[in-house]
C-alpha cells in the first residue's frame, strides 16, 4: 500500500479528531519571550476555534496522533472494528506541523489526542514525546492540550502535565452501566482514579510554586473532561448529577458535552439517530447555572420533566422559575443578588448593574429593559417602581407566552 502524504494523513487525523469537544483553551497562564528567545508566546484543515473567558478566539491545531486503536468502543468511529482509513503521525511530524502552522499565523496552540496503538503506555509516551520536542527542541511557548489515557501509568500522566497547559481525561458516558455496555475496554473507577491523580498533582504543583519560585508547573490550565449525550439511556438528570460530582471531586475547569453522532457501520446497540442538538445546548446552560448562578445540582434537576430530561423548548432557568412561581415576583430594588440571578432573562452582568444602579436611584421597568435582550421574558418575574405583574406570574399559559416562537424556514425565501 502506498505511503500517505502528510496532507492526506492530516486530512484523515484532523477529521477523526472532530468528535472531541473538550478543546477550549481558557485558563492558561500567559507566557512571554523576554530576551528574544522562544516562539509562540500567547495566553492561552485541523484548526479548531476555542474561546477564552474574555471572548478571544484562540485557534488550535486539533489532530490525532493516530486513529489506529486496540479498543472497540461502540460509539467511536476509530474503534478497532471500524472500517475507516487509518493513518498515523510520528511525534516529530506533529511537532513540525505545529510549528509550521504557527509560523504561518494559522494557530496559537495544539490539541493532541490519539487512538490507542500497541498499548496505553506506548501511546502516552508518543504524545509526551511530541510535547517534549515542542517545548525543549523548538522552545514553543504556545498552548498545548494533551488528551491523556486513564489506563496509562500514572507517571506518564504526570510527565504529560509538565509539558501541557491543560490535560483532559474523558469519562465518556454518564453512567457505569452505559460505559460497561458501550466501552467494554474501559473502567469508570480507573478513569476517575486517573482524574484524582491529576487533581493531586495540580494541587501539589501550586503548593510548591508558593514555596519555591522555580518549581515546575503542572497543567496550569487545569483538567477537563467530556461526556457523550444520547448514546445510552442516561437522562439529563443523570448527566447533571455526574457533572456536579466530577466538579466537586476533581476540581475540573470544564465538563464538555458532545451530542452522539451516528457513525458508519454502527453497532446495533447504538441509537439509529442522534439526539437533538438543542439537548446538548440545554446541558451547557444547566452547567452554567451551577457554575455561575448559584444553582445546586438538585435545583437544576428540578427543572427536568417526568422523564428526567430538560425541556427543549425553553431554557433550564425559565423551566425552574415556572415550576417555583411562589418565589416570584422579585422587587429589583430590594431583592438579593442571589435571588435576582434566578430571574429568567437577567444575566450576571445585568444583575450586577442593577445592584450598582439601585444604590443611587429607584429603578423602573425601562431601566431594567435596557439591561436585557427581552423585557417580555423578565416582566412576569419582577416588580419595579412602576410595574407589578399582578396575575401575569400565575397565568396557566405563561410558558407558551415566553417560549421562543418556532418558525418554519422557507427554502426559497427571497
Amino acid at each position: 500500500m502506498a505511503q500517505l502524504s502528510v496532507i492526506e494523513r492530516l486530512e484523515i487525523l484532523a477529521d477523526a479528531a472532530k468528535y472531541d469537544a473538550s478543546c477550549a483553551s481558557s485558563g492558561t497562564a500567559k507566557k512571554n519571550s523576554i530576551g528574544g528567545k522562544g516562539i509562540g508566546s500567547t495566553e492561552g484543515m485541523g484548526i479548531c476555534h476555542a474561546y477564552a473567558p474574555d471572548g478571544r478566539c484562540i485557534s488550535l491545531l486539533k489532530i490525532l496522533l493516530t486513529n489506529h486503536c486496540i479498543f472497540d468502543c461502540h460509539y467511536c468511529i476509530n474503534r478497532k472494528s471500524s472500517n475507516v482509513r487509518r493513518a498515523k503521525f510520528t511525534p516529530q511530524e506533529v511537532a513540525d506541523l505545529t510549528i509550521s502552522f504557527y509560523r504561518r499565523n494559522y494557530i496559537e496552540g495544539l490539541f493532541l489526542s490519539s487512538g490507542i496503538v500497541k498499548s496505553s503506555d506506548h501511546t502516552m509516551e508518543q504524545m509526551i514525546e511530541t510535547a517534549r520536542i515542542l517545548r525543549e527542541e523548538y522552545d514553543f511557548r504556545g498552548y498545548i492540550h494533551l488528551k491523556t489515557i486513564p489506563e496509562a501509568d500514572p507517571q506518564l500522566t504526570y510527565r504529560a502535565g509538565l509539558y501541557a497547559d491543560r490535560v483532559s481525561i474523558n469519562v465518556e458516558l454518564p453512567t457505569d452501566a452505559g460505559l460497561t455496555r458501550l466501552a467494554p475496554d474501559k473502567n469508570s473507577r480507573q478513569i476517575e482514579g486517573a482524574m484524582g491523580g491529576v487533581k493531586d498533582s495540580i494541587v501539589e504543583a501550586k503548593d510548591a510554586r508558593k514555596r519555591f519560585r522555580h518549581a515546575p508547573r503542572f497543567a496550569p490550565a487545569g483538567q477537563s473532561t467530556q461526556m457523550i449525550v444520547g448514546a445510552d439511556a442516561a437522562s439529563d438528570a443523570d448527566i447533571v448529577g455526574k457533572a456536579s460530582r466530577l466538579y466537586d471531586s476533581f476540581g475540573l475547569r470544564r465538563v464538555y458535552y458532545s451530542a452522539f453522532s451516528p457513525i458508519p457501520d454502527a453497532s446495533a446497540v447504538l441509537p439509529l439517530k442522534r439526539p437533538p442538538l438543542i439537548r446538548e445546548h440545554r446541558l451547557y446552560q444547566s452547567d452554567w447555572l451551577m457554575r455561575f448562578y448559584g444553582y445546586k445540582p438538585s435545583e437544576v434537576m428540578q427543572a427536568t420533566g417526568d422523564d428526567g430530561n430538560l425541556p427543549l423548548d425553553i431554557d433550564p432557568k425559565l423551566a425552574w422559575a415556572l415550576k417555583f412561581r411562589e418565589s416570584f415576583p422579585l422587587d429589583v430594588n430590594r431583592a438579593s443578588r442571589e435571588m435576582l440571578l434566578r430571574v429568567p432573562g437577567l444575566g450576571v452582568r445585568a444583575v450586577n448593574q442593577i445592584i450598582a444602579a439601585r444604590r443611587h436611584r429607584t429603578l423602573r421597568l425601562d431601566d431594567v429593559g435596557k439591561l436585557t435582550v427581552s423585557v417580555t421574558k423578565v416582566r412576569p418575574f419582577i416588580i419595579t417602581a412602576d410595574w407589578r405583574p399582578t396575575t401575569l406570574t400565575d397565568r396557566a399559559d405563561l410558558r407558551s407566552l415566553l417560549a421562543p416562537k418556532q418558525e418554519q424556514l422557507e427554502l426559497f425565501a427571497a
